[in-house]
């Protein structure tokens, strides 16, 4: 498949899918989500100090205005993917593992905002943490297995019985992770290259982490178009545009990561055969969005809804969203991109319903409810 492929002939299906699970969903089996990933995860556990540099107001308004009507520490107006997941699961929205007080019966969320794939000590060995934050893949592994020892499950091999409960009625959800990666090493001497390699093996090295420890329903996202985020297209030139008008050499650099990622995770279903990997294809759900935006409702696909200074991206990165030069739109339910970097409730809604019902997850969600059901 090449860059430039197209889903077009999905376009028709996606939309009937879109129309059909507007209504409640019926329940689902599984009874508690565990979650990981960065800021397009994270439901609270950074506070606005430790966030992504420059996007430190997460904890004022505008965030959360749409659903929540007051911030939660979500760098959105609102829903995240995982909380529409938990809703079609209907569970609640996952509480984040630094809040000691939530109850964490139905599941608890790990992803960090700011997080990166490769561990901290890379960042630091490259002098590299001024923009970082310490968070990595590994920190939220380790505070998964504290949960895990609070459960009495340390490894499917050492407590199969404590495991097989834990994972029996669990999905392990891998929200997309390393983006950040790559934001933090640009222009330093730290090439692309050697940030995928890194990224991608330490991405695989936790999900065979996780299946070792008896994870056996499992979905694993992709990295988005991130050269369709408006940062990215306020710092690179006009010359620099792919076919959907988005920043080519970014989009390519994530495709190219996430082509690694699906063959290794190809390679990992190969080797845990009772375990269900669902991949979900972030890059060209995002790409579908783009090319039928005013089908789906979205009519600014690259103007941020909370920004200032107008201009075609309503963009500065010296007044960005929730500092006191900013303001919000009126209808942020008709953009794509919410403050620059992160969206808006409206595309995680709809990029959710694409991963839960359409096909941009391989094999399709419906495979991995069904292979649930059918184990009882």
């Amino acid at each position: 498949m090449s860059i430039s492929s197209t889903v077009a002939a999905t376009t028709t299906t996606i939309l009937l899918l879109l129309t059909l699970t507007s209504g409640n969903p019926p329940p689902q089996p599984f009874h508690k989500i565990f979650a990981f990933g960065d800021s397009y995860t994270d439901t609270g556990n950074t506070a606005s100090a430790t966030g992504p540099s420059g996007f430190s107001h997460v904890s004022n308004l505008p965030y959360g205005r749409t659903f929540f009507h007051h911030p939660t520490n979500r760098y959105s107006d609102g829903r995240l993917v995982i909380d529409f997941v938990a809703q079609s699961l209907s569970l609640p929205f996952l509480p984040p593992y630094l809040n000691r007080k939530a109850d964490t019966s139905k599941g608890i969320n790990y992803a960090v905002a700011g997080s990166t794939a490769i561990r901290h000590a890379f960042f630091v060995k490259n002098n590299l943490t001024l923009n970082t934050t310490p968070q990595s893949l590994q920190t939220q592994l380790s505070w998964f297995n504290k949960t895990l020892e609070g459960l009495k499950c340390k490894s499917a091999m050492l407590t199969p019985v404590e495991c097989a409960v834990v994972f029996r009625d669990t999905l392990v959800w891998v929200g997309e992770i390393g983006a950040n990666d790559y934001a933090y090493t640009l222009g330093s001497t730290v090439s692309g290259e050697t940030i995928r390699r890194r990224a991608v093996r330490s991405v695989t090295e936790f999900v065979e982490a996780l299946l070792n420890k008896g994870a056996k329903y499992m979905v694993v996202q992709g990295l988005p178009t991130t050269g369709c985020l408006t940062l990215a297209m306020y710092l690179s030139p006009e010359s620099d545009r792919d076919d959907i008008g988005c920043v080519a050499t970014v989009n390519n650099q994530s495709y190219i990561h996430n082509t690694i990622l699906k063959t290794n995770i190809q390679n990992l279903r190969r080797k845990y055969p009772k375990a269900v990997i669902v991949y979900a294809d972030y890059w060209n759900a995002y790409r579908s969005v783009i090319k039928n935006a005013p089908k789906l409702g979205l009519h600014e696909l690259y103007k941020v809804c909370c920004g200032s200074s107008g201009g075609p991206y309503n963009f500065d990165l010296t007044a960005i969203c929730g500092s006191k030069s900013a303001s919000s739109c009126q209808n942020p339910s008709e953009y794509i991109n919410w403050d620059g970097v992160h969206l808006t409730e409206a595309m995680y809604k709809v990029v959710s319903e694409m991963f839960l019902n359409g096909p941009f997850t391989q094999p399709p969600f419906k495979y991995l409810l069904r292979s649930k059901q059918s184990s009882g």
